[in-house]
């Protein structure tokens, strides 16, 4: 298991997934400050939904999985904000914060999701296949915005992330979902939320039920 000291946190009201781009406007001083921290250093920092608190509030409490995000693009403002384009990438527990730094900072425990067999999880990656296309379909038709998935992938995990990433639930439902140990629990609670947000979808927009979007048309990568 792979330990991180005193990671750098940032609190949000959002919930970051694996593989998630995570677009940010960093205005605060202390967080100015920690992302050039992580860019000196080439470092990530952790992204946490907050239990408790707001935002802008130092003694905001947050819960104890997240997810590490990695800086890929920096625009730098004339006054000293910072417009940053990031990227999920591992999940961890936290065991540990610390209140001495102006941000946030805490022990973590790198936390990848129990692994699942081929066997077992090919049912399961074709399920959510099916539901997430028509989840797309469904949603573009309703909202009358053109939603589409350039792809879509094969392996369960990263497939479970993206099924994670669209679904447009509460906060507290992806924080479930983030927090399960499994794989495999990761997956049958995609495919949960995905029929039951399929359902309310259709009764609300009286889109008949027999709509499928199998046909849409994806590359395998």
């Amino acid at each position: 298991m792979t330990r991180i000291s005193a990671l750098p946190l940032f609190p949000l009201n959002t919930v970051l997934f694996p593989g998630q781009l995570l677009p940010l406007h960093i205005f605060e001083p202390r967080y100015r400050t920690m992302v050039s921290e992580c860019l000196a250093a080439e470092s990530a920092f952790g992204v946490v939904l907050i239990r408790e608190g707001r935002e802008v509030d130092t003694r905001a409490v947050p819960f104890d999985v997240g997810t590490t995000a990695r800086i890929g693009q920096v625009e730098r403002l004339d006054d000293g904000r910072l417009n940053i384009l990031c990227v999920g990438d591992a999940r961890f527990r936290l065991t540990r914060v610390f209140h001495d730094r102006p941000f946030l900072t805490g022990n973590v425990d790198v936390w990848p999701w129990e692994p699942l067999g081929p066997a077992d999880a090919e049912p399961r990656t074709s399920r959510i296949r099916s539901l997430l296309t028509r989840y797309v379909l469904l949603l573009s038709r309703a909202t009358g915005n053109a939603i589409s998935l350039d792809e879509m992938p094969t392996e369960a995990e990263r497939l479970a992330n993206l099924a994670a990433i669209v679904l447009q639930v509460p906060n507290h439902e992806k924080q479930t979902l983030l927090s399960v140990a499994s794989l495999s629990d990761l997956l049958d609670g995609c495919i949960d939320l995905l029929k039951r947000e399929n359902r309310a979808i259709s009764i609300a927009s009286s889109i008949p039920a027999e709509v499928a979007g199998d046909s849409l048309p994806f590359s395998n990568n």
